[in-house]
């Protein structure tokens, strides 16, 4: 039992739930009022928005690719919702569903031609940045009421936003770790040859997740102005950095198919909560996206220790 307690693999798994169990009874040493339903809901609430971005950025790293463009797409899928779909409910919604489909058009190009993800997705972050901005060039727009509704759920015993991530969190594991044709698409990404070779074609299943990460960066930019009531086409630009540190916090490598949706809005989660504390550590928010990066520089560093001693066992 203690051998199993100690073992690389294990210490591997628990490595994001123990990073967010730790900074989690650091803010309530700092602060012992946070440890209570409105203070776990206010230091959260924007955990969903994130935890959907991570999720989206999660299918690209799963089949060996890298977004760098799922900022500024929730931003405009945000400006979207606040503008189009508030006004005119068909034409926003005809809109969305276009941007998911552009998103599995671009797995399909970046397939087909065997392109760099990262430059397709970079050079597509200044489109999706433009088109919101050609929609909304100043901040305003407004929610959809159902969107403000939803985001404003008061669950009992447990705030809303630990819900709802967990439920994102048990709901992408079974779809994605659980079920025969997710097995498929983890392995487009960890071994492609044998998937190919198997009947399966890679070009649908690039499209599959590129399109999922589309369809959850639309939800993401939904939530996050159902938050904030209104929307702005720079509302979500940090979001591309957020929803690859909560993979890599989750658990999730730059190697196709490993990657824990469990661990991911953990990491999501963790990410949250690291804005709360360094806020109460009095760190001024021009220095907290470099002591973030301190701090998923430290988990990194425990994993790769952890490697290296599974590498010797």
């Amino acid at each position: 039992m203690v051998d199993r307690l100690t073992s690389p693999r294990f210490l591997r798994a628990v490595l994001p739930a123990a990073s967010f169990a730790i900074l989690l009874i650091a803010i309530f040493y700092l602060k012992p009022r946070t440890m209570s339903y409105f203070g776990l809901n206010l230091m959260l609430q924007y955990t969903v928005p994130i935890a959907l971005a991570t999720i989206a950025q999660m299918f690209i790293i799963t089949v060996n690719d890298l977004d760098l463009s799922i900022g500024p797409f929730v931003g405009l899928t945000a400006c979207i919702g606040a503008t189009w779909l508030a006004d005119t409910p068909l034409l926003g919604i005809l809109a969305l569903a276009g941007c998911v489909a552009a998103y599995a058009a671009l797995g399909a190009l970046i397939h087909w031609r065997n392109l760099p993800s990262i430059v397709v997705t970079l050079g597509m972050s200044f489109v999706w940045l433009g088109i919101a901005v050609l929609i909304l060039p100043t901040p305003g727009g407004t929610a959809p009421g159902w969107v403000k509704w939803l985001m404003g759920v008061k669950t009992p015993v447990v705030p809303f936003p630990i819900v709802a991530t967990v439920v994102i969190g048990l709901v992408v594991h079974l779809l994605l770790m659980r079920s025969s044709y997710g097995a498929v698409l983890r392995g487009a990404g960890g071994n492609p040859r044998a998937i190919g070779r198997a009947g399966w074609s890679l070009l649908k299943t690039k499209m599959v997740m590129f399109g999922a990460a589309g369809f959850f960066g639309v939800l993401s930019g939904l939530s996050l102005i159902g938050l904030t009531s209104a929307a702005d086409a720079h509302i979500a630009d940090r979001y591309t950095l957020y929803a690859i540190a909560g993979v890599i916090l989750g658990g999730g490598e730059f190697v196709g198919g490993r990657v824990s949706p469990i661990g991911a809005v953990i990491g999501a989660m963790t990410l949250t909560l690291t804005g709360s504390f360094l806020t109460f550590l009095k760190i001024s928010p021009d220095w907290q996206i470099g002591a973030q990066g301190g701090i998923l520089i430290i988990v990194l560093a425990l994993r790769a220790l952890i490697n290296r001693r599974e590498g010797l066992v």
